[in-house]
């Protein structure tokens, strides 16, 4: 197997500094902390999350994911001199995120600004086995000089959301000298935190603790001889209560495992860890043998950041656009969820899937009174949400500092395909899965709440139904008739209560006739003669323009400084395209040449200033057998964070984005897609890939696929029917297939 890679920054440069923070990001699903440095700059933003930790600073504003106390930051002095890499000589500088095990070093060698030279090396990580701890070390030793090293670092609640504080400090504390904790509620009292910290010196380094302006400190100070070297390691823990939870003795508890981790030590703390990381990535990881190996490097960033932003800990969360890295959509989530993120778990750690619809599920009540509110029956999740279930989309978009106008955001007024989106997750886990005690109960009630919205929100016309002023994924075509991606998934979520409601007899007459009267009578928009499918009633007669400029910064959204989003709305130009999306979600729909129709036609069209669009695209043209067109989108989507652009994701990383790299490789070049409840393998290998391999999940069984040029190589725990390019065959244990597909160079039949 392939070692697991790392991601490694070469130079200290100030304008990458929030980039990096969030591509080495910390985390475990339960809380998740930026890779800013210990010192400070004034170039990086500082973060830690703990999922499901919601807060709204006033009645404005929506709730948003909690920037917590920092634990991080070190006030480092040295004879004096405040410890700054853009001071002195920066004579050699490298840090490394190694994905195996999810920890971050940096080693630096600096020469003050009187020549005096230090080695500084730090090491840190957040652990997979005790959730609530994260542990860090630091050594400076001086090559050449006697030094005295001061360093200050504890709980800093200075900490806001760019400017929003939303913790009120209720209590600080010193133990026996050596613990700190700092003890927060949200300034609604809905929840508390405690964090829970303290640094371990030698015997000789002295040490004192200051309490001052929202900052519980400890002071450290020693003298060291040239070549000595002083060592601080630091254990923190980091715990909140939320809703009803409230804590019980915290303090007393929190000491006593804080001492406990202690005692074990910084190394032992870090094998546990490691330990635990080991088991994601042998249930997870996709190993390829490729001329580029920045492709391996992607796979094994999409996944351990997949690992760091899901929060199996507790299905009252889920993962927010941003997964846990930074402050981005205020930590909302988004369907991307349930389209890009859950489909890995299902396919690798199905528990881990059905957790997630459960998040859902528990906040129906939310999702059916946003429903009544706005005159619909059923369940009609909001666009964002936190922990609550209720609307978090901010009613009003950002001034515009020209005219000086709010406009209001659309997204939850009409964005509705999110509820046919939920529906379409709970019916790939079932096919995945065959949960009967997920469907008789949770699925069966997502999805006919889902579907009584439908049936509420389509409008008659001429004896069909229609569903009017709606926003399909492409944001940039807002408030139109027949959006072809949301009517059939509207279509596909009726027949799926339908058809499961009649399997687990659930339904009543009443209710199964307005769903046949539904399927009866919905408009599906066609195929033209040369298999085009609008997008929408009036997108085929707006005029198109030349998008090549604006394709060449895709993702930038350069368009909107040319031309007002009403301009964009009236021509033939799409941030993604919602009928190649609709194909990849409904595979079965449509045969290979309307795919291949659909993909020539609104590609052009398509300016892929979604992060998701490239991915999408990828995967249809894959599926065309278009490998090499496939590889080009999916190394581009790759780019999204891992590019040359140092701002790319300044304020968290593209969560979805990291989900659809795994379903590039597996769904597209690997072709291992389920369709309704059978498993189709038709792989279509980029040139450059020799080799991938892969576990995978289907209805109770283990797999383990491995394809190269002309060969699938398949291992089973048990018995399983797959369709292999076209051809049923069964596999129990090792079974070997010759088989063409595109870059194979080979036509031979299977076995």
């Amino acid at each position: 197997m392939n070692e697991i890679s790392s991601l490694a920054e070469a130079h200290f440069d100030p304008h990458w500094h929030n980039k990096y923070a969030t591509l080495m990001a910390a985390g475990n699903g339960y809380l998740g902390i930026r890779a800013t440095h210990e010192e400070a700059y004034t170039t990086q933003t500082r973060g830690m999350f703990l999922a499901g930790l919601y807060h709204r600073a006033s009645e404005e504003e929506p709730r948003e994911l909690v920037n917590l106390p920092d634990v991080v930051g070190m006030h480092i002095e040295i004879n004096g001199e405040i410890l700054s890499l853009l001071s002195g000589k920066l004579l050699a500088y490298r840090r490394e995120l190694r994905f195996a095990t999810g920890e971050l070093r940096r080693e630096v060698i600096w020469e003050s600004t009187s020549g005096q030279r230090y080695t500084l090396t730090s090491e840190r990580f957040l652990s997979q086995h005790h959730r609530a701890l994260f542990c860090q070390r630091i050594a400076i030793t001086p090559h050449n000089c006697e030094s005295r090293i001061t360093v200050s670092t504890g709980i800093d609640a200075t900490q806001t959301n760019a400017g929003r504080q939303h913790l009120d400090e209720t209590e600080v504390r010193v133990f026996a000298q050596q613990a700190m904790q700092g003890v927060y509620r949200t300034r609604s009292g809905e929840a508390q935190v405690a964090i829970t910290c303290a640094c371990q010196v030698s015997p000789a380094t002295q040490v004192s603790f200051s309490a001052k302006n929202r900052q519980l400190l400890q002071r450290s100070a020693c003298m060291l001889q040239a070549g000595q070297t002083f060592t601080l390691e630091k254990y923190s823990l980091i715990e909140r209560w939320l809703d009803d939870e409230r804590p019980n003795a915290a303090s007393q508890t929190s000491l006593a495992q804080l001492n406990a981790c202690m005692a074990r030590g910084y190394d032992a703390l870090f094998s546990e860890s490691e330990t635990a990381w080991q088991a994601w990535w042998d249930k997870s990881r996709v190993t390829v043998q490729s001329e580029n190996e920045d492709d391996q490097r992607a796979l094994d960033f999409s996944l351990y950041h997949l690992a760091a932003m899901t929060p199996v800990h507790d299905e009252r969360s889920s993962i927010g656009a941003k997964g846990l890295t930074g402050e981005g959509y205020k930590g909302h989530i988004f369907w991307d969820t349930e389209v890009f993120l859950l489909p890995v778990h299902l396919y690798t750690q199905p528990e881990a899937a059905r957790q997630l619809l459960r998040y859902r599920w528990l906040n129906l009540a939310g999702a059916k009174e946003k429903a009544r509110q706005n005159g619909f029956e059923g369940a009609l999740f909001p666009w964002e949400s936190g922990r609550t279930g209720e609307e978090e989309t901010p009613v009003w978009a950002a001034i515009n500092i020209r005219t000086g106008l709010r406009q209001k955001v659309a997204s939850a007024l009409a964005e509705h395909h999110l509820v046919a989106d939920i529906a379409w997750a709970v019916v790939a886990y079932y096919q995945a899965t065959g949960d009967n005690a997920f469907m008789a109960r949770e699925g069966l009630d997502l999805l006919n709440e889902t579907a009584r919205f439908w049936l509420s929100r389509a409008t008659e016309v001429e004896g069909a139904l229609e569903l009017h002023d709606v926003i399909g994924p492409d944001e940039y075509t807002e408030h139109v008739n027949n959006n072809a991606y949301t009517n059939y998934l509207a279509c596909y979520n009726v027949a799926m209560a339908r058809h499961f409601g009649r399997r687990f007899a659930q339904n009543d007459e009443a209710f199964i006739k307005r769903l046949d009267d539904f399927l009866a009578r919905i408009r599906l928009p066609q195929p033209r003669p040369d298999g085009v499918i609008a997008q929408d009633d009036t997108f085929f007669s707006k005029p198109t323009l030349d998008l090549a400029r604006y394709k060449a910064s895709a993702g930038s959204q350069s368009i909107l400084l040319d031309y007002s989003r009403a301009e964009v709305n009236e021509m033939q130009i799409l941030k993604q395209a919602d009928v190649i999306m609709l194909l990849y979600m409904l595979p079965w729909l449509y045969d290979e040449q309307v795919l291949r129709a659909n993909l020539d036609y609104y590609e052009p069209r398509t300016i892929h200033d979604s992060s998701l669009s490239k991915a999408i695209h990828g995967i249809v043209a894959a599926r065309c057998q278009r490998a090499e067109l496939a590889y080009r989108f999916w190394r581009e989507g790759c780019q999204i964070d891992l590019g040359d652009e140092p701002h790319s994701c300044d304020d968290g990383i593209h969560a979805a984005a990291s989900g659809a790299v795994w379903l590039g490789a597996v769904q597209g070049f690997a072709g291992v897609v389920a369709q309704r409840d059978e498993l189709h393998v038709t792989p279509a290998l980029p040139e450059a890939w020799t080799r991938v391999t892969f576990p995978y999940c289907w209805q109770g069984r283990k797999l383990r696929f491995t394809f190269t040029p002309g060969q699938v190589a398949i291992l089973s725990d048990g018995p399983v029917t797959l369709h292999l390019s076209g051809r049923v065959v069964e596999v129990n244990g090792q079974a070997d297939f010759f088989i063409p597909f595109a870059g194979s160079g080979t036509s031979q039949e299977g076995k």
